[in-house]
């Protein structure tokens, strides 16, 4: 399973694009660090071996691409391609060259889960509200909502896709994740600096010729925010988390995080509380950790058969 799409924007893009934005630029010993807010959450780009003018470069370029991604592919708007996807009432819709590696990978992803990952079970989520409250699901409503769900139903040409009428696609399990390795290849591709891109705790490290780093990566505990329950030491590559610290409700005494089975429409049970992947990219691990959770109480035992390093907790 590979994803490396091909697709850059010009500089005069990037610089036209970043106008309008900010971050704030830190300095922890010897890394310049960046920081701005996007996709609900909070985002970081680590920079080792820089000065400011540089910093300042290589965080404008990370800002840009960073929204740029988040407007196409967020299902909250209605001027990009996944509303015009899903509001073409089961007529087919060209994509170009960027989306439809994204969908591809996502098709990958459908046919090596057995159809436990699904980009099309995002409707999943009006039947339930992950906010630590008791949870009162309505079975028939579930069901009405499962009639609208399968990536199998849709039809996929590489080109074009077409939904059934009533479905949609959700590209949030994928997009963070694709974000911040396109940052990462980005900034690698513009400085020989070491890199670390961190988006809410999905994470991608390049390492340098100039400078061959050993990035150190905390694995937050699920309990106890902003407490460490161990440490990665990583050079390349990706990490990426999956758990219910921050999203889940609780059902007949049980605590049920948010991730949703596509094949029943509730959330998996008896899963760690925790998932950690260290994968060759962020996407990959993202994409790993993610279906280890849908394995519920088999989660050790699945990511055991990938041949991963990985870290569990609960």
């Amino acid at each position: 399973m590979s994803f490396s799409p091909s697709w850059m924007w010009s500089w005069s893009d990037l610089v036209s694009h970043m106008a309008s934005e900010t971050y704030e630029l830190d300095l922890r010993e010897d890394c310049r660090v960046a920081v701005y807010s996007a996709m609900a959450g909070p985002c970081e780009i680590h920079m080792a071996g820089v000065d400011k003018s540089e910093a300042d470069k290589l965080a404008s370029l990370a800002l840009a691409e960073t929204r740029r991604i988040e407007q196409k592919y967020s299902r909250y708007r209605d001027d990009n391609i996944v509303s015009a996807i899903n509001n073409a009432h089961g007529q087919p819709v060209e994509v170009d060259a960027e989306t439809a590696g994204l969908l591809q990978f996502a098709d990958q992803c459908f046919q090596i889960s057995d159809g436990k990952f699904d980009i099309t079970s995002g409707v999943l989520r009006r039947a339930w509200k992950f906010d630590g409250r008791e949870a009162r699901p309505d079975r028939n409503f579930i069901d009405s909502l499962l009639a609208t769900v399968g990536w199998d139903r849709v039809k996929w040409t590489g080109e074009s896709l077409a939904l059934q009428p009533g479905m949609e696609i959700d590209l949030g399990g994928l997009g963070k994740e694709y974000a911040v390795d396109r940052v990462a290849q980005m900034l690698t591709g513009a400085s020989s600096a070491s890199i670390m891109v961190n988006f809410g705790g999905d994470i991608r490290v390049l390492s340098s010729t100039r400078e061959s780093r050993l990035w150190t990566i905390g694995i937050e505990s699920p309990d106890r925010e902003n407490e460490a329950l161990g440490h990665i030491e990583l050079r390349d590559g990706g990490v990426a988390t999956s758990g219910d610290s921050q999203r889940y409700c609780l059902y007949r005494n049980r605590r049920l995080g948010h991730i949703l089975n596509p094949l029943t429409g509730w959330p998996v049970a008896g899963a760690p509380r925790s998932i950690t992947v260290i994968g060759r990219n962020c996407l990959e691990a993202g994409f790993l950790a993610t279906l280890a959770m849908l394995q519920g109480k088999e989660a050790r035992q699945f990511l055991d058969l990938q041949g991963v390093e990985y870290h569990c907790s609960g």
